[in-house]
């Protein structure tokens, strides 16, 4: 009979091992390729700095986002709140088990 092997990629540390299915026996394991070190420091801090000004970039914009939330949720409620009264003949919704 031929031993199954299922082969597992762990999502920690990502390597791949190959498992015995009927012992659970290890039978390999191919950790992944690492990165290279830095050769030239000069490209990792310039990699840096233009990292560090996207991350700015996206704060920013997430910044401008929130200052502008509040008058963007009033606009949207007073256009609502028009509606609502320029139909008020219109019933109220209420579930069916509110009628009780």
């Amino acid at each position: 009979m031929a031993r199954m092997a299922i082969e597992v990629k762990c999502p920690c540390c990502h390597t791949t091992l190959k498992v015995d299915a009927e012992t659970g026996v290890v039978l390999t394991h191919k950790e992944p390729e690492k990165p290279k070190p830095i050769d030239d420091i000069r490209v990792a801090v310039a990699a840096l700095k233009t990292d560090a000004a996207r991350r700015e970039d996206v704060f920013q914009k997430s910044l401008a986002d929130h200052k502008t939330r509040q008058s963007t949720l009033d606009k949207k409620f007073d256009e609502l709140f028009k509606q609502a009264k320029e139909s008020p003949n219109e019933k109220p919704f209420r579930p069916d088990f509110d009628l009780d």
